[in-house]
């Protein structure tokens, strides 16, 4: 029987679970970008070497090697050009390209959200700084301004009054890669926002889980995020009513199999907001984490979907404990000497991946690409947690000279 081949778009290191799980299944595993000297192209069966925003040239590459499935897990620029991939190679997909369009932009998404009656910050795109400027009077303040079309926050500035809109702006469009950009109400959140991974199959959402999404104020760039918790600071009800929003625009965009990451969160309005939903799995190993909290295998599952497999049922599970995900990070560039983590955390250290080593140059953290490592603690009670990461430089330290 033919080996099945799975193309995965990017080489970062977010995709060697996803490598590793294909291996299990006996599958021969295809990575494709244009950095070759990426880390997940070394464990990788082949390596491509082509811009994973270019979708024609990755459908070409993609019927040369006649793969079987593609997919960009934790990688946001190759979602259009996957989808694009399954459609016309007919292969097993997310869903229709035209709704993986809309989710992919945040202009087009906030437009979706609005006509479909869904709760959203007002917002408007822009296509050049003239624009954005002459629009100025339509805009309230906070507002956050942002590329449509760039991740791991990117571009992102959050602007309280007008004196500071234009330099945001043009903050934002260094980091488009269509050009385009878009302003929305600041959303003030109650408790914490959400990012976390959730499973839908045939359309229907198998699991759903809400985390505690939590930012360093001191970091270059303070919407970042540095942390995750599990589970959230939603209540119950707050939890539900999302659940049903996030499966009410997944029918509407007629949605199928896919590992979604999605981001949420409560206003100090009292109201829910979906603010991103994207076919794709988490960058911050969201997957990795919420498997270790959970047991459930949302990274195995969606691998075998993808290239057409039965993968084993997924079903809602709660969370074994208290979890969180510290972001490593760096408070300004320098060379990394030591990270040192003290005796008085209340935690289990279940987990703890440096990616860098004395003498590295490393870099202020201003984006999720400047993340040095991640630890996974599991804690006793939720008052250790929140005020172990409430207090992180008490027990943590990353020195760099």
């Amino acid at each position: 029987m033919k080996q099945k081949r799975l193309m995965l778009l990017g080489g970062i290191r977010y995709l060697l679970p996803v490598i590793e799980a294909a291996h299990k299944q006996g599958y021969y595993v295809i990575t494709a970008d244009y950095l070759p000297d990426n880390i997940a192209h070394q464990y990788s069966d082949e390596y491509v070497n082509v811009s994973i925003i270019d979708k024609e040239a990755v459908l070409k590459v993609a019927r040369e090697k006649e793969i079987d499935g593609i997919m960009s897990f934790g990688v946001d620029p190759g979602v259009v050009s996957a989808s694009y991939v399954q459609e016309q190679m007919g292969l097993p997909s997310f869903g229709p390209h035209e709704s993986v369009v809309i989710l992919q932009n945040k202009d087009k998404f906030r437009a979706f959200l609005k006509d479909n009656g869904f709760n959203v910050p007002w917002a408007f795109g822009f296509a050049s700084m003239e624009e954005a400027l002459g629009s100025k009077d339509k805009f309230s303040y906070p507002l956050i301004v942002k590329p449509t079309d760039s991740a791991g926050s990117k571009g992102c500035t959050r602007v309280d009054q007008e004196e500071e809109l234009q330099s945001a702006i043009e903050y934002a469009f260094q980091f488009s890669i269509s050009g385009h950009i878009i302003v929305e109400e600041f959303i003030e959140k109650q408790g914490c926002s959400s990012d976390t991974d959730s499973y839908a199959k045939d359309g229907k959402l198998r699991f759903v889980s809400f985390s505690a999404q939590r930012f360093d104020n001191n970091a270059v760039n303070p919407y970042t995020p540095a942390a995750y918790s599990w589970p959230s600071t939603f209540t119950d009800e707050e939890e539900k009513y999302l659940a049903s929003e996030i499966q009410r625009l997944i029918t509407l965009l007629n949605l199928k199999t896919a590992v979604f990451n999605i981001e949420v969160r409560v206003g100090t309005n009292g109201k829910p907001y979906i603010m991103e939903l994207t076919p794709r799995g988490g960058g911050n190993r969201l997957c990795e984490m919420l498997r270790y909290a959970t047991g459930v295998d949302m990274i195995t599952a969606i691998t075998r979907a993808i290239v057409g497999d039965e993968p084993e049922e997924i079903e809602q599970k709660p969370y074994d404990g208290h979890w969180a995900e510290v972001i490593l990070h760096a408070d300004n560039d320098g060379e990394f000497v030591s990270l040192e983590i003290y005796p008085n955390l209340p935690a289990e250290v279940v987990e703890k991946d440096l990616w860098v080593k004395p003498g590295d140059f490393v870099r202020g953290f201003e984006a999720a690409n400047d993340a040095i490592g991640t630890l996974v603690l599991k804690f006793k009670t939720a008052e250790d947690l929140e005020k172990a990461l409430a207090n992180q430089h008490e027990w943590l330290k990353v020195i760099v000279k």
